[in-house]
């Protein structure tokens, strides 16, 4: 603002020197000398002519018409001596006026048409940027008005065109693009803000979120590789699991929508009034598959290794279900890549050894999990393993693998 009043006072005296120059610099015309030149040239020329005029005896009374004329000379001078002294206006006197027009009418038509007080406005909502900034990142950040959300906008896009390189204030705007459901910049923002900083979780989660609202299948898969980097790296967080169990369900994958919203559930535990919530979201995804409401169950694993236990990141991650008294024949079994440990996996019926036996028909169960080095389940020598205590269905398992074959 400072900026404006300063280039604004520049302009002004630009102004009043442009008014000043014409006045200063102006030819002086003195009217009395060239009168007193004029009347000299006329009275030569009237002496010469009398002159011939006597010689040709045309005048009579030549002396008396001399004297006529140099009266008429003498009576001419202070009749213009004082028209000239009349006239006379100083520079000052117009210079004055002028610049104090120049100056009201600049600042006078500015106040009036030059939309001052939206430009105080949009000083003050730049200076409140931090408040605003504060208040939506609180828990309570949904209760911001829709003139607030307007002005943290409209500070964001101030600040951002000043500091193209903040990558929280990228990510901030695309989240209140999400709000607004304004898909392009919301797309646009986060892709910024992941630009800045491709390794941050919450702006790989925030621009995940973005491109899971697009209708271009490109950038879904985009979306969906983010989220798959965010799992692999153990960045847990409900918000991960609840976009890949909206997208599994979208794509009608109801089985891997069923495991992502019981893995939430086993995070938040029965005591959280989100649990119903994705209970039902469940019950929905089991109505879809044409399963009857009550039967699909899932068992949620987290496993950690030992402090001791060195893996190899190119082994397998073996898991298996077994009934409670720890038969060697497993109900239900997966095979992941180790990727990151700690981390938890999900089983369901989809993961049942056998068609007639399902996951979901026991209800008490063991969890043994397996590191294999070699490829080879058959084959068990040297390979870390662990195993949890005997649980009821539908309890969390922790399993920490801490042993060797």
């Amino acid at each position: 603002m400072t900026l404006f009043w300063i280039a604004s006072v520049v302009l002004v005296v630009f102004s009043c020197i442009l008014i000043a120059l014409p006045i200063y610099r102006q030819k002086v015309n003195n009217d009395e000398a060239l009168r007193d030149e004029l009347n000299k040239a006329f009275y030569k020329d009237r002496l010469s002519e009398l002159q011939e005029e006597a010689e040709e005896g045309l005048v009579e009374d030549q002396q008396d018409l001399i004297e006529d004329l140099k009266q008429s000379l003498l009576d001419d001078i202070p009749a213009q001596k004082d028209n000239a002294n009349g006239s006379s206006i100083s520079p000052m006197a117009v210079l004055i006026p002028s610049v104090i027009v120049v100056i009201v009418l600049s600042y006078g038509m500015y106040m009036k048409f030059g939309a001052h007080q939206e430009v105080q406005e949009w000083q003050q909502v730049t200076a409140n940027l931090p408040a605003l900034s504060k208040k939506l990142m609180a828990p309570e950040g949904a209760a911001l008005s829709d003139d607030e959300m307007r002005d943290l906008t409209l500070a964001l896009r101030t600040r951002l065109h000043y500091q193209p390189d903040d990558s929280t204030g990228w990510l901030l705007l695309g989240r209140i693009a999400l709000a607004n459901r304004d898909v392009d910049t919301a797309i646009g923002s986060m892709k910024k803000a992941y630009d800045l900083e491709p390794k941050d979780p919450d702006v790989m989660l925030g621009f995940a979120q973005a491109l899971m609202l697009s209708q271009d299948d490109v950038e879904q898969d985009q979306a969906r590789r983010i989220l798959g980097e965010l799992v692999k790296d153990d960045y847990v967080d409900l918000r991960v699991f609840s976009l890949l169990a909206f997208d599994a369900f979208e794509r009608k994958d109801f089985p891997a929508a069923i495991r992502y919203w019981s893995v939430m559930q086993q995070m938040i535990g029965p005591q959280d009034s989100r649990y119903e919530m994705l209970s039902r979201s469940i019950e929905n995804a089991q109505k879809q598959m044409g399963q009857q409401v009550g039967t699909g169950k899932s068992v949620s694993v987290a496993i950690s290794v030992a402090d001791n236990v060195s893996v190899d990141p190119n082994a397998a991650l073996i898991v298996s279900v077994h009934t409670a008294d720890g038969s060697p024949m497993p109900v239900a079994a997966a095979r992941y890549p180790v990727g990151s440990l700690p981390r938890t996996v999900v089983l369901d019926d989809g993961n049942s050894m056998i068609a007639e036996r399902k996951l979901s028909s026991l209800d008490t169960l063991m969890v043994r999990v397996r590191i294999d080095s070699d490829g080879n389940v058959a084959t068990k020598q040297g390979d870390w393993f662990g195993e949890s205590e005997a649980v009821k269905m539908g309890e969390s398992v922790t399993v920490v693998i801490d042993k060797q074959y």
